[in-house]
């Protein structure tokens, strides 16, 4: 049976040497029927091949086609490449800002041209959609989210989550969560520093970072720091394990047959989907018991859905509050964990960049290393994180190189040129590509692939780039809501440690990589000592 693990390409469970014994002892006893067997399995893998690789040569033999993307091979290839599928897919962009892959039913386009991005996102926005065969392959994780929606649902959602990003109740909310959070995060690396103990900062900052939007989305409080809380601990590992289940329906063809079937991948999915629904639909249960008690936290995000779902019950039902809600724990976790894990691995690389990190805290809150960490969360205030120009520079800066959502597709509701001549087909999937991009020597000089923080600082100062040029966040209408309240947590976050320890990598020589997601989860973690500062 085939599985998935961590991502990685399937791989058969069978050890090889029983598997060859199978196929002898069934020879030896009934040949014609193995011989009936290994035909009906070759038939199996023949039709999706033919599926994928006449369409590919048919498209290659067209005479349009000179005036497309070019084509860089059929869909099958990120099959192959699907563990280094970014860099990958960065490879090829060095050569062709914009290309495309054959699929049975369309082509895939991808570029990392900035005008042509603007012209997707921006300035013919109403032409590039979700779509449905993308929303078809996410919907039994995001159902019908913020993420994966169009039109009147997505405005629906975009408004009241505009609504509630732009309230000051909200920020100063959410920054005394933060704030709390992290200061339990700095304590427990502060135990593990003096146990000199090896630690992985990326599943430390997932549960942190985690801990917070339950808070500051729904008013609970989980405590996956500490491991003790069994239920929320289920619940992110079968949510992290989804979105890459998810994922690899893209360049799996067989999905939908092992989902009639119930078996691999789609077998591991559809289980995780039941632990992640009980424990929402229990959240939102919970929350509307508390609301009817009188007893409830209203500055908490679904607590004013639920609220708004009193005037429209007909939509806003307990499954599209499910829905949203996923939304946003993709949103608060994922983004500020991932983007912090691979700011610390780099800060790792660059000892020299961490200082200057730590230099700036200190002249930012008034150095004293007598401080404690409450203390030093009263000290951290709005204008203290404001003069963390650098601070802010070398988080841009991961973002650049390693962005939360490395890429996101779209798909094109009618034919189209873009900006650069090349011809879109109405079904065609067009999307952008934040990883490669962000190592595009056309796009930010010849120093591309170097992490330096200095590239957003004039005379000091933070100097943002255009959204079409740093798309971590997106451009145009579907630009993120939550890029400040992203900045403003991984600021705190990053201050906190920053200020108290140092971090040096477990393995030195070891080059960190990704797993193949939605979201770009470093593989295997981030192992690293902290050392206090003082």
């Amino acid at each position: 049976m085939v599985v998935i693990d961590h991502m990685h390409l399937p791989r058969m469970k069978t050890p090889f040497f029983l598997t060859s014994i199978f196929l002898l002892t069934g020879f030896y006893i009934l040949p014609s029927v193995m011989i009936a067997v290994i035909g009906v399995l070759a038939s199996l893998l023949l039709i999706p091949l033919a599926l994928m690789l006449l369409p590919y040569f048919r498209e290659l033999m067209s005479t349009a086609r000179r005036h497309r993307p070019p084509i860089v091979g059929p869909i099958s290839n990120q099959l192959i490449h699907f563990n280094k599928l970014y860099d990958y897919m960065t490879s090829l962009a060095e050569n062709y800002p914009t290309y495309r892959f054959i699929r049975p039913t369309h082509s895939e386009i991808y570029t990392t041209d900035p005008v042509n991005i603007e012209y997707i996102l921006k300035t013919n926005f109403s032409n590039y959609t979700k779509g449905e065969y993308n929303t078809y392959l996410m919907r039994d994780l995001f159902g019908n989210g913020i993420f994966t929606v169009d039109g009147m649902k997505w405005r629906h959602q975009r408004k009241l989550a505009s609504l509630e990003f732009s309230t000051k109740v909200l920020r100063d909310f959410s920054t005394v969560i933060f704030k709390s959070n992290t200061a339990k995060l700095a304590k427990r690396i502060s135990l593990l520093a003096a146990d000199e103990k090896m630690m992985d900062l990326q599943d430390l900052l997932m549960k942190s970072t985690f801990d917070s939007i339950f808070k500051v989305g729904f008013g609970f409080d989980l405590d996956t720091l500490s491991g003790l809380d069994e239920a929320s601990n289920r619940f992110m590992k079968a949510f992290d394990d989804s979105n890459g289940l998810v994922y690899w329906r893209f360049v799996d063809l067989l999905w939908k047959v092992k989902r009639y079937l119930n078996i691999g991948s789609e077998a591991v999915l559809k289980e995780n989907i039941r632990i992640i629904d009980n424990f929402v639909y229990k959240l939102i249960r919970n929350k509307r018991e508390q609301m009817e008690d009188g007893n409830i936290y209203k500055e908490d995000i679904l607590s004013r859905f639920l609220m708004e779902s009193k005037n429209d019950p007909q939509n806003m039902t307990d499954e599209y509050l499910r829905d949203i809600s996923l939304s946003f724990v993709i949103a608060g976790k994922d983004t500020s964990a991932n983007t912090l894990t691979w700011f610390f691995y780099k800060l790792c690389k660059d000892p020299l960049i961490q200082e200057k990190v730590a230099e700036e805290l200190r002249a930012a809150i008034e150095f004293d290393h007598h401080i404690s960490m409450d203390e030093f969360a009263l000290k951290l205030t709005e204008d203290a994180l404001d003069k963390m120009h650098y601070l802010h520079a070398a988080l841009s800066e991961t973002l650049r190189l390693y962005p939360a959502v490395p890429l996101n597709s779209k798909s094109a509701e009618k034919d189209d040129v873009l900006p650069d001549g090349l011809k879109i087909k109405k079904g065609d999937g067009v999307g952008y590509m934040s990883y490669p991009m962000g190592r595009m020597t056309y796009v930010w000089g010849e120093d591309a692939e170097e992490f330096r923080p200095e590239r957003w600082l004039k005379n000091g100062v933070f100097q943002p780039e255009s959204p079409f040029k740093f798309t971590a966040f997106q451009g145009g209408p579907r630009i993120c809501l939550g890029k400040e309240f992203a900045y403003r947590q991984m600021k705190i976050l990053a201050a906190f440690l920053v200020y108290y320890f140092k971090f040096k990598l477990a393995d030195e020589c070891k080059e960190a990589t990704y797993r193949t997601m939605f979201t770009l989860h470093m593989d295997g973690g981030l192992q690293l000592n902290a050392f206090p500062r003082f």
